[in-house]
């Protein structure tokens, strides 16, 4: 019986990757880092666990279908946190992908440029906080880009992708939370996410001088209080800037959880983060056929 119960899941497992696809986001080599050399690869462990993925510099989409009885049209791009510097490509990325599949809902795993490491403990390489703003400076608008580019990738293959172009968003956890709010503050027509929701979102990093769009999306913030990194306060005035343009958002902020909690189970009110956010989606009308 038990061989019977690996051979299934082995088997549910192979069915699942087989149906997920990579597709780059640019045509030619990414605007901007043209002459970039270093080589992308994954490293099993890091000082914020593991597996990470580093050194990106084609940015790519990794597609994880929706399940097909309960597919509703709706998808979201992914992009996963680790400072700039690194992925967290399950917790941040694929877990949620293949949650969210379950209802419904196709997604796109965003792997946006990052800075080159160089060791296998990306964090360690990271320096002051004044080193950091200033590496910020330059790799955020590209990752920035990387994330508007995906939403019109999508856009534009959307019939491809069995996917509804007025129900595209995008998600985002820490860094890649930055990556979701600068999409939902500057876009173009074929970039517009449709929704937006950046978890616990370093959202201080992105340029909002000129204020929220006159057409921007409903928006669903999410962070813990205890946040290590002084997050909840992003998003605190996240929401007040939504609401103060008259926008719909949804805020919430759990009392314990602290950062970079994902898809972890911590027996913590964190761990039942995404069913708030599948709730949100069900009242916009997302999860409809």
């Amino acid at each position: 019986m038990r061989s019977l119960s690996i051979a299934l899941f082995l088997a549910l497992h192979l069915h699942t990757s087989a149906q997920e696809k990579v597709v780059r986001i640019y045509e030619g080599p990414a605007p901007g880092s043209e002459n970039w050399t270093q080589v992308e690869r994954e490293i099993a462990t890091t000082s914020w666990g593991g597996p990470m993925v580093v050194n990106v510099v084609n940015p790519t989409l990794t597609v994880v279908p929706a399940d097909p009885a309960s597919a509703n049209g709706t998808a979201v791009v992914i992009a996963p946190g680790g400072g700039f510097h690194m992925h967290s490509i399950n917790s941040e990325g694929m877990d949620v992908a293949k949650s969210l599949a379950g209802k419904g809902i196709t997604s796109f795993v965003l792997r946006y440029r990052l800075v080159e490491t160089k060791t296998d403990d990306p964090a360690k390489e990271m320096g002051s906080r004044e080193s950091r703003a200033a590496v910020f400076k330059t790799i955020v608008p590209l990752a920035s880009g990387d994330g508007q580019a995906a939403i019109s990738h999508v856009r534009a293959h959307a019939q491809e992708y069995g996917v509804d172009p007025k129900r595209i968003g995008i998600m985002g956890f820490s860094a890649g939370g930055t990556v979701a709010c600068a999409a939902a503050y500057h876009y173009t027509a074929a970039s517009r996410p449709d929704f937006v929701a950046p978890i616990y979102a370093a959202a201080k990093l992105v340029d909002r001088t000129n204020g929220v769009p006159a057409d921007a999306p409903p928006m669903f913030i999410l962070a813990a209080t205890d946040d290590p990194m002084g997050l909840a306060r992003d998003s605190v005035e996240l929401y007040s800037e939504w609401i103060g343009a008259k926008k719909s958002a949804e805020l919430h902020l759990f009392a314990t959880g602290g950062h970079g909690f994902g898809m972890k189970i911590q027996n913590k009110p964190t761990d039942g983060w995404i069913e708030r956010f599948t709730d949100w989606l069900s009242w916009q009308g997302l999860l409809k056929k």
